[in-house]
C-alpha cells in the first residue's frame, strides 16, 4: 500500500496542500521552505498510532503544541487537518481514506481536541466523529479512534501501515563518538544514535542477509572494500566491522568509530531501505556521498518500492541526484515560499516545467533552478 493523495490544511508552513503522490516522491525547495515539515506530516501520523507511548496528545506535545504546528497564516481558522488516501498503486482508487482535524481546546486545559475524524473504505464511511457518544462526553475528543484498539477494529489496517513509517537521518558523529557523548537517545532515534542496537535487534538470519546486500554495494562504491560484518565486543556491545583488500591478513579490521562519514551514512541509508515495507522518509541522502554514488540513488529509490512494496519520500538539494532521465515530473514536488505560506505543486503541473521536461531536460536542470535564491552575490561574508 502507498499514500497516493495528501490533503493538508494549516500545517506549519502550509496553509493548504492537495497533491497526488507516487511510489517515489522527491521534495525540492529553498532552505526553510518546509521540506522537513512536509515529511513530518507522516511522522506525526505514525506517532499517533504508536503501540507504546503514542497518541494524539503526545504527538502534538512533542511538537510544541498546536500553536507551533498551526500555520502562522491561518488567520482565524483554528483547525489543523490532514487527510490521506491509501491505495495499492499511485493511480488506483483509494482503498482507505483517513481524515483528521484538531485544534487547541482552551488555554486552561491546554489539551488538543479533535474537530473531526473520518474513515472510509472503498467509498463507504466507517467512522464520522464527533458522534453521539462524543457529544455526550466531550472528553472522548482528546483521543483519536486510530490510537484505540477498542475503537479501530474496522480500520486497524491503517494504523499498522502508519506505525511502520521509517525515518533515519543518520548523523555519523553520534555513532563514531557515542562512547564519549553518552547522551540520551531521542525517541525513535531519528539521527541514528542507537543505530547499532537497531541492527542488533533484528533476527540474525535477516541481519546477515541485509548486511551481505549492503556489503555488495559497498564493494562497488568504496575502493578496496572487502567485508562488512556484525560483531559484539567482550562486554556484548554491538559493532559493525569492515576490512579492505589491501590490508595485511593479520589486521582485524576497523569498527564504526573509524568509518568515514560517507560509509556510515551509506550503510544507514541502505539499511533503512531494506527494513521497511511502509513509508521511508529520507532527508538529503546525498550528504557525504561521492557524486558517482549520488547519481545512482534515484534508480535505487525506484527499485526498492517494487521489491518491498514501500513508498520513498526524498528531500534533496542535489542536481546530481535529480539528473536521472527516468525521473518523471509527477515524482517531484516543488515547494515555493509565498506571502501566505509555502505552496506545494507537482512539477509537471507547471506548464513551462512540463514543456522543458517533454523536450528531454532533466528534473535537476529544470526544477532545481527554481529553488535558488534570486541574488547569491551577497552570501559571501568577505567583500
Amino acid at each position: 500500500m502507498i499514500i497516493n493523495r495528501l490533503i493538508v490544511k494549516n500545517w506549519r508552513n502550509f496553509q493548504h496542500i492537495d497533491v497526488p503522490l507516487r511510489e517515489r516522491q522527491f521534495i525540492v525547495g529553498p532552505n526553510a521552505s518546509g521540506k522537513s515539515n512536509l515529511l513530518d506530516i507522516f511522522r506525526f501520523l505514525r506517532d499517533i498510532t504508536k503501540a507504546e507511548g503514542g497518541g494524539l496528545q503526545k504527538a502534538v506535545s512533542d511538537r510544541g503544541g498546536v500553536s507551533k504546528i498551526r500555520c502562522l497564516s491561518a488567520g482565524q481558522a483554528p483547525e489543523v487537518s490532514i487527510e490521506i488516501h491509501i491505495a495499492d498503486t499511485p493511480d488506483a482508487p483509494a482503498t482507505w481514506r483517513y481524515s483528521l482535524g484538531f485544534r487547541q481546546a482552551d488555554r486552561e486545559h491546554c489539551q488538543t481536541h479533535l474537530t473531526h475524524e473520518r474513515v472510509w473504505r472503498d467509498g463507504e464511511r466507517l467512522l464520522d466523529r464527533p458522534d453521539a457518544d462524543d457529544n455526550e462526553d466531550p472528553d472522548r475528543l482528546i483521543q483519536t479512534a486510530l490510537e484505540q484498539n477498542a475503537a479501530n477494529a474496522k480500520f486497524r489496517e491503517i494504523g499498522r501501515f502508519l506505525r511502520n513509517v521509517t525515518y533515519l537521518h543518520l548523523v555519523p558523529q553520534l555513532i563514531r563518538f557515542g562512547d564519549v557523548i553518552q547522551g540520551k537517545v531521542i525517541e525513535d532515534d531519528p539521527f541514528g544514535q542507537a543505530f547499532l542496537e537497531r541492527v542488533a535487534s533484528v533476527h540474525p538470519n535477516t541481519r546477515r542477509a541485509r548486511l551481505k546486500r549492503i556489503e555488495r554495494t559497498l564493494k562497488i562504491a568504496v575502493p578496496q572494500f572487502e567485508k562488512l560484518e556484525f560483531i559484539r565486543d567482550k562486554i556484548g556491545r554491538p559493532h559493525l566491522r569492515t576490512r579492505y583488500s589491501h590490508w595485511h591478513p593479520t589486521e582485524e579490521g576497523h569498527c564504526e568509530n573509524q568509518f568515514s562519514d560517507g560509509v556510515l551514512r551509506l550503510i544507514g541509508l541502505l539499511w533503512s531501505l531494506l527494513e521497511s515495507d511502509s513509508i521511508i522518509l529520507l532527508e538529503e541522502p546525498e550528504l557525504s556521498l561521492n557524486i558517482g554514488i549520488v547519481s545512482k540513488l534515484a534508480p535505487l529509490f525506484a527499485r526498492i518500492p517494487r521489491i518491498h512494496q514501500c513508498q520513498v519520500f526524498v528531500s534533496t538539494h542535489s542536481s546530481t541526484l535529480l539528473t536521472e532521465p527516468c525521473i518523471d515530473g509527477t515524482e517531484v514536488l516543488l515547494l515555493t515560499p509565498e506571502k501566505t505560506g509555502t505552496s506545494v505543486k507537482v512539477s509537471s503541473d507547471i506548464e513551462d516545467i512540463r514543456i522543458l521536461l517533454e523536450n528531454e531536460f532533466t528534473v535537476g536542470e529544470v526544477v532545481l533552478s527554481r529553488t535558488r535564491p534570486k541574488d547569491t552575490a551577497g552570501v559571501s561574508l568577505i567583500q
